[in-house]
């Protein structure tokens, strides 16, 4: 490996990042903090791919003739497929942790457990409904574009989750490798660019919508300052609450910035 390849391992970090984020069997190659960095300050880009494949398959089954909420359907199953369900346990996990109401410490136990309790089942459903409902009207307002939008921006709670200053609840695990590891600047300029194409994507899908100057604007920062605030706002509680994040709270980041973003971009 060249030197310079060592300085930047800009390669190594998309490859984690894709083999860590999506079922794709490739080889992660080096793991370092550094890479890790990298790998999630690549999720937006890994989360527009993802929704990139399913809006293909929203567009696949609209020509079928799939009515939109059983296409809906689909694409939820799809991106869990498509993701291990990894988020989605990451989500339960952190959801029964927080509503233990015990010590840092046996909530930390909690979450590190392979059961789902009551709260965390509750957490996936109420997600997956979110889901299902904002892309049955993406579906049928035929906003292709925008769906592969949505993802990427909430993949960007995954990047939020990393940000400087944040730190880790535990001292080994993904947390504590990626925990405050991706500068501010780049969160700042993933949600700048995530705005943009999610005007441009809302602009170019051809479905009816607002017609004053600037709502594809609006529509978009709308689902950018949503999902990073929501983001934001879990970091804050699990920092209070167990002394910085974990990986399943990056997950629990992710679904929730992608429900919300969802849930904002398909308003009309």
């Amino acid at each position: 490996m060249s030197a310079g390849a060592d300085r930047w391992p800009v390669g190594a970090g998309l490859r984690l990042s894709l083999t860590t984020l999506t079922v794709l069997p490739l080889r992660a190659g080096r793991v370092d903090r550094r890479t890790a960095a990298l790998a999630m300050a690549w999720a937006p880009a890994v989360g527009l791919a993802l929704g990139a494949v399913l809006a293909a398959t929203a567009w696949g089954l609209t020509e079928l003739g799939l009515a939109p909420l059983p296409s809906a359907a689909v694409l939820v199953a799809l991106a869990a497929s498509l993701t291990r369900g990894l988020h989605l346990d990451g989500l339960a996990d952190t959801f029964d942790a927080l509503g233990s109401y015990t010590t840092a410490d046996r909530a930390l136990a909690i979450m590190k457990s392979p059961e789902a309790g009551p709260l965390g089942v509750s957490a996936i459903a109420a997600v997956l409904l979110v889901d299902a409902a904002a892309l049955s009207a993406l579906v049928a307002r035929h906003d292709w574009l925008v769906i592969a939008a949505g993802y990427a921006v909430g993949r960007l709670g995954i990047t939020l989750c990393c940000a400087r200053r944040i730190p880790a609840a535990r001292p080994d695990g993904l947390g504590a490798l990626v925990s405050g590891s991706v500068p501010a600047a780049a969160c700042a300029a993933w949600a700048l660019a995530l705005v943009g194409l999610g005007a441009v994507a809302s602009q170019l899908s051809g479905a009816a919508g607002p017609d004053w100057p600037g709502a594809h604007w609006v529509r978009a920062g709308s689902a950018v300052l949503l999902g990073c605030a929501v983001a934001l706002l879990l970091v804050r509680h699990c920092v209070r609450r167990f002394g910085g994040v974990t990986g399943d709270v990056l997950g629990a980041g992710c679904e929730l910035a992608t429900a919300v973003a969802l849930l904002a971009l398909s308003a009309a």
